[in-house]
């Protein structure tokens, strides 16, 4: 039976071929714009009126623009425009009287102008392009309660933020040339903005996961998703909290320890995605340096009391603001700047001095900088300057755990002057 049938399936796709493709692109207009017409139809029937016509009008709407396209392939291109501006004066002049009885939705308009271009979009497009088209008219049509819904979930500000990350990485990076800043900064404008793409969107990620996954995480929770955002700013917030005396002390020690653990494979995966090669040497002292501070940072939980709900949480802030950008782009090109002249003047052991200086303010301009721009170095002497980077930054964040916290925080301040002694110390040991 099954052989059978499958002789019969392939009897109906060979009579489906020979059929004329001007036939199956014609029924095929029909069949979509009548799923179109009864889809919307089911919609404005909620609404309680018919709104711009009905089934019928909206199949042969598409049957009119097919007809219109395939004439212009043979006479001529200016009948598909010449309808399509009828259609849409039409269109226009219906929205105008509804508009006078105080209905002012485009949905009738909009259905009607797609459904005219179902049959264009079927003989000018591949077919994965004119299914998806459908396809997304009709989920537009039957999933109005859920847009509905989520249009109320998610506020204006949260979708502003996202319009402006995908203005940052669609609009703005396409745009920049690939070509050097200055001879004094040996980066191109584009992968200057590159770089601000990568670490703007690996925090927005983090700012997602915190505010819409985890909105009442406590100390634990906020130190490692604080770590994937930043592990600096995440140690001084909870240094801040720990010494006001904010939820369980142990908690916030391990909330620390974890924030630096979660700062290995966020700088892993920004590294990644500028030098694979780097990266995959990177790859042990990392993994390593982030099971060991996991480790550390269970033990140091396990000390602690559960934490109730006194624990608590700061809002976070938008990762996306144009001044954080901008400053980031400022640090990059003065990072590019000082490593082009610190190679120049004194080679190989100002980079490590300067790798020092850098992790003190901000690792991820200096780490980026260096694997932007046209140094030629070796893949190792950037490894050991990244790890040695990494290391002074673990100091400071030792720094403000002990200035900030106090007394209370002075065992994740041992562990993170011990990462830092680790980093550099195999960072010299490559070199």
């Amino acid at each position: 039976m099954p052989a059978e049938a499958a002789g019969r399936n392939n009897r109906n796709m060979d009579f489906l071929h020979l059929l004329d493709p001007l036939l199956r692109q014609f029924l095929g207009t029909i069949l979509l714009g009548f799923l179109v017409g009864l889809e919307y139809h089911g919609y404005m029937r909620e609404k309680g009126y018919l709104g711009f016509g009905t089934t019928r009008t909206l199949t042969l709407l598409s049957v009119l623009g097919f007809v219109l396209a395939a004439l212009d392939a043979r006479l001529g291109s200016w009948l598909l425009p010449a309808g399509l501006l009828v259609v849409a004066g039409y269109l226009g002049i219906y929205y105008l009287i509804q508009a006078r009885r105080q209905q002012f939705s485009l949905m009738g308009p909009l259905i009607g102008l797609l459904s005219f271009l179902i049959g264009p979009v079927m003989i000018h497009f591949p077919s994965w392009f004119w299914l998806l088209f459908v396809i997304v008219i009709i989920m537009m049509l039957g999933q109005k309660p859920l847009i509905r819904s989520f249009s109320d979930l998610v506020p204006g500000e949260e979708l502003l933020t996202l319009s402006k990350f995908l203005l940052m990485a669609g609009v703005v990076l396409p745009l920049l040339p690939d070509r050097q800043i200055a001879s004094w900064v040996p980066v191109s404008w584009y992968k200057l903005w590159l770089a601000v793409v990568v670490v703007s969107g690996f925090s927005y990620l983090s700012y997602l996961a915190q505010t819409w996954f985890f909105p009442r995480r406590g100390l634990l929770l906020s130190g490692i998703l604080g770590g994937l955002y930043s592990s600096t700013a995440t140690t001084w917030v909870l240094a801040r909290r720990s010494a006001a005396g904010q939820g369980d002390p142990w908690q916030a020690r391990a909330a620390i320890v974890l924030a630096t653990a979660m700062m290995y494979p966020r700088l892993w995966v920004i590294i990644a995605l500028m030098a694979p090669a780097v990266a995959m040497e990177l790859t042990v002292p990392f993994l390593l340096f982030m099971l060991l501070s996991l480790g550390v940072g269970g033990l140091l939980a396990r000390q602690g009391e559960h934490e109730g709900a006194r624990a608590g949480h700061e809002k976070v802030s938008h990762p996306l603001e144009l001044t954080t950008a901008l400053l980031f782009a400022a640090l990059f090109v003065l990072f590019s700047a000082l490593t082009h002249l610190v190679l120049q003047f004194w080679g190989i052991e100002g980079l490590n001095r300067l790798a020092f200086v850098a992790g003190l303010a901000d690792v991820d301009p200096f780490v980026l900088s260096v694997l932007s721009g046209t140094y030629s170095l070796d893949p190792h002497r950037v490894v050991g300057a990244i790890l040695i980077a990494s290391g002074s930054n673990d100091l400071l964040k030792g720094i403000y755990a002990l200035v900030l916290g106090g007394r209370m925080q002075w065992l994740p301040a041992l562990w993170l002057l011990g990462l830092c002694l680790a980093s550099v110390g195999w960072a010299f040991f490559l070199l």
